[in-house]
This record gives C-alpha cells, structure tokens and sequence, in this order.
C-alpha cells in the first residue's frame, strides 16, 4: 500500500501540535483540508489514528508510528524552505571568484573573511589569473567574478565592469631600502640596483620593462623571479632590491611593516581595478551580496589608500 507523503507530513504536523487547527497553521493550510486528509487517511489504513476523546489529540500507538516517517519528511521540507529562503536573500550559495594573485592575497582573501562572518554559509572559491585567462573563465562560465584591473573593454565583449578602485602603480621596497634616505631619488639612481620581477604574464611585467626603458636602461638586472606575494616579500625586506607592485598591495603590507613604496611618481597605463561579470550570467543571490560587499568596502579603501599615496609617495 502506498501513502502519500504529504498525508504523512500533515499527520506529524498535527501530532506535533496536539491539533488539526494548530497543525494546519503549521504548515500553512486550511482546517478543513488537514481534517480532510486525516479522515481519508485513517480509512485507508484502516486503524484509528487518534484516541477519541483526547485533548489535545493524542496519537495511538499506530498513528504515533506512521507519524515518525511524517516528522523525518516535516523536517526536511522545513529544512529545505530554509535553505530556499536563505539562497534567495543571498545568505547561502557559492561564489566562485578569480583575479590577480598579488591583489587577491593583498587584499580580497581577507575580505572574503569579512564576508563570510556576515554569510557563513556562503562558500567561497577562489582561483587565480590574468585578464586573458579571467575573461575565458567568465564565459565558460567556470568563475561568477573576476577581479583584476582592466584598461578599455571593447564593445560586444559580453563583459561588464564596475570599477572598485583607480589603478596606480609603485616601486615598493625594504622600509630601510638606501634609496629611503635620498629626499627625491632620481631615475639613475634605480638603476644601479637589482629588480624582482613581477610574476609572468602579469600587466605588472609589462610595467616593469616599459619604466626601465624609460629610466634609459639598456638591460635589466632581475635578480629574482617567480614568487608569490609572500615570496616576493620576504626577498625584498632581506635585500635591496625593487620591484612594481599596485600601490594598493603595499598599502595593504602597511601595518608589517616590512615593504613600502619610493617616493617617485612612475608613469603606467591607465588602468582601473574592477569586477568583471558576464552580461548575460543569471544574478545569483550570494554572488550580487559578494559583489556589493567588495565595492562598498573599497569605497572606504579607496580614501585611505588616497590619503597613504599622498603621505609616502608626495610626502604630503
């Protein structure tokens, strides 16, 4: 003999109540169905499910033991509504988000942190790469987000951007690098030490070969290469070395203590740092919250990073 499921969930809730009005308000019906239901029920198994008489309405051992099975299938469904609810608010989900490693170790792996004390149960994946590698990612619909500087998408890319933060790049050495104690170093001066070159691929090679040549190099001394950000900085609080870093990423090292940026104003590309999506990507809650949370937390940033460039770099 079959019985319905949902026959089996209105029985629990009853029980559970100790009424067919209370149990119909559990779950969101009308009296007369539950009543209804249990009637028909009972006829079919042909065993009172209910002692006559009792109120509240006590269970016979019978309608006790079919209740069990109704209770297992109420707490799913309740389980399930919630999961639901919490999906469509954004409070549960997955994000999968890639960028540039430097930025996401610098800066996003904490925010991630910060979001998840909010969403906990939000899980978070994150992947690394650049603009090329992102981009594919996005439209084989591998990642939600990309987070990575840009400089111009081009029309009909099936991108779309918002910009979290202006794009500036630094020479960031040890905090008790020689060149500290020169008021203005100058170009020349850059020259006569090794560099650390930023990780292959990366816009910030290009940077880097682009700002030597304009320095008038005519060869560059890197002396390391490959690291990660933790690579890269523990080699230059233990050397002399320099390298180009995003001015955000050493803000962010502000508090260790360890790395900082010259006081000299590089030229680079324009360039913004932002959140790529694809236009046609269904909004998922979670993700729409991940996003929100990082552009509303470099709002803040993005005045403090301000003030430390106008402190370090014009000393002002």
């Amino acid at each position: 003999m079959k019985i319905d499921e949902r026959h089996l969930i209105q029985l629990a809730a009853v029980v559970k109540t100790g009424g067919v009005t209370e149990g119909a308000a559990l779950l969101g019906m009308a009296q007369p169905a539950v009543s209804r239901t249990l009637s028909m029920l009972e006829k079919r198994v042909g065993e009172p499910l209910f002692i006559k008489g009792r109120r509240p309405l006590q269970a016979t051992p019978f309608g006790l033991a079919l209740a069990e099975h109704g209770f297992v299938m109420l707490a799913a469904s309740r389980k399930a509504s919630d999961l639901l609810e919490s999906f469509r608010i954004g409070k549960s989900g997955v994000v999968r988000v890639g960028g540039t490693p430097f930025f996401m170790d610098a800066l996003i792996a904490e925010l991630c942190a910060e979001f998840q004390t909010r969403h906990p149960d939000v899980r978070i994946d994150q992947s690394y790469g650049y603009f090329p590698d992102l981009r594919a990612a996005l439209k084989a619909d591998q990642i939600d987000l990309a987070i990575c500087p840009i400089d111009i998408l081009d029309e009909g890319s099936g991108l779309e951007f918002q910009q979290i933060l202006p794009g500036r790049n630094v020479i960031a050495c040890r905090v008790t690098h020689p060149l500290l104690l020169k008021r203005r170093p100058q170009p020349s001066h850059l020259l006569d030490y090794p560099w650390v070159a930023p990780p292959p691929g990366s816009p910030l090679m290009t940077d880097l070969r682009a700002l030597l040549l304009s320095f008038g190099a005519t060869e560059i001394k890197i002396r390391y290469s490959g690291g990660s950000l933790m690579g890269v900085i523990n080699y230059l609080k233990s050397a002399d070395a320099l390298t180009v870093m995003p001015h955000s990423v050493v803000f962010a090292q502000r508090k260790e203590k360890t790395i900082t940026a010259l006081p000299v104003n590089i030229p680079h590309p324009e360039r913004a740092l932002a959140i790529l999506k694809r236009t046609d990507a269904p909004r998922t809650p979670a993700v729409e919250q991940f996003a929100t949370f990082i552009r509303t937390d470099f709002q803040d940033l993005r005045h403090l990073i301000k003030r430390h460039e106008e402190a370090v770099i014009w000393g002002v």
